[in-house]
């Protein structure tokens, strides 16, 4: 019997080749010669670059990514030593893909000189979720200081608006008027402000249920379209066999209201575009704080625009209290948006190179009643 068993999984092991073992791999995996032709890839690779294994496999590497891709810098090194060589932080794209910012891996293939398997990492969940436990954290200190402000600080904003109000009607000079008006203004100003920071302090839980996201996402667009982005232009790429999510509707309008707002004040006035896209994805999921479960994020918002990109200095802090670009503006709305989809369960996270930025919004679905 043992021998029996000893010949059966000798058997499955040879007829598990090479192709099978790729195809597994969740990253994308190809294979090029010392020509630079393309020779074998993964199923990965053809949903990276948009094509079949049939248009890919036998043309050159070269036909599908830009011709200064840092990659083929990275391939003649791993050919040159011989050996496996990583790279972070590498920016892939062409008009095809797009931009993708990942991580490589090229290792030469001594039985075959010349050949080389390289393995694209994009942007690592284990980045996203850390980059999402800053922006939570910038939302947990948003939450302490809009409770501190509440408290230390409109009390006393009130009495100095109120000396101001009656030395207004005590004094007879107009220029004295001016002043003691302007201390009014500004004490309002700083009251309408605190305000506005009061919503982060607000700890009741949520009221969530099963949501339609593109019932949502409409209704944005059509607030959009008649108001602030009257002259930008709306692209639409749904899934419609997503699932409802399990979310606030009028948080997660809040939310896409902002990111659509921040993108119409983003793009060029002649030719601004902006898309709104939805899809489902695998693999992605976020540890719960506390316990050993982990919430499945499988449905991805995207909110695209051509506008000029966001500095690189605002990017590693765009989602911390008071970081904005605009000239008028608070800059808590992205601190919002990081505070509602942190309650929601869920990552934010952004792409962003000049006439593309790309704000992508995961969320857990509505889970079925045997789920529940």
């Amino acid at each position: 019997m043992a021998k029996a068993n000893l010949r059966l999984s000798r058997l499955a092991r040879a007829e598990l080749d090479g192709s099978a073992v790729l195809n597994a791999l969740p990253h994308p995996v190809v294979v090029v010669d010392a020509a630079g032709i393309v020779a074998q890839v993964n199923l990965a690779a053809q949903n990276f670059f948009d094509c079949s294994a049939h248009h890919l496999c036998g043309h050159p590497l070269a036909d599908h990514l830009a011709p200064d891709s840092p990659l083929f810098a990275v391939v003649d090194q791993a050919r040159a030593n011989g050996g496996s060589i990583s790279e972070d932080g590498v920016t892939l794209d062409s008009p095809r893909i797009g931009g993708h910012l990942v991580g490589l891996q090229v290792a030469a293939i001594p039985e075959t000189p010349g050949h080389v398997v390289i393995s694209i990492h994009e942007r690592t969940i284990a980045h996203k979720l850390g980059r999402q436990l800053d922006h939570r954290s910038a939302a947990r200190s948003v939450v302490a200081m809009a409770a501190m402000l509440a408290h230390e600080v409109k009390n006393p904003l009130s009495g100095i608006r109120g000396a101001a109000q009656l030395l207004d009607d005590n004094v007879s000079s107009a220029d004295d008027r001016q002043l003691t008006r302007l201390i009014v203004d500004e004490a309002d100003r700083i009251c309408a402000l605190v305000d506005r920071m009061e919503v982060f302090s607000d700890s009741r839980p949520l009221d969530r249920g099963a949501v339609n996201i593109h019932q949502v996402l409409d209704h944005v667009r059509r607030v959009a379209q008649n108001g602030f982005a009257r002259r930008v232009r709306f692209a639409e790429r749904y899934d419609p066999s997503l699932p409802p999510v399990l979310a606030n509707r009028d948080q997660l309008i809040q939310v896409f209201l902002n990111l659509v707002k921040n993108a119409a004040e983003a793009v060029p006035e002649d030719a601004g575009e902006i898309v709104v896209a939805t899809a489902y994805q695998h693999g992605v999921r976020l540890a719960v704080p506390g316990s050993e479960r982990s919430v499945h994020l499988p449905l991805v918002v995207s909110i695209e625009d051509n506008g000029a990109g966001i500095p690189e200095d605002l990017r590693p802090h765009l989602f911390d209290p008071f970081v904005t670009t605009k000239q008028n503006g608070s800059g808590l709305g992205l601190a919002l948006v990081a505070k509602i989809i942190g309650e929601h369960g869920g990552i934010i996270e952004f792409d962003s190179q000049p006439r593309r930025t790309v704000f992508r919004v995961m969320l857990p679905l509505h889970p079925s009643p045997g789920e529940a």
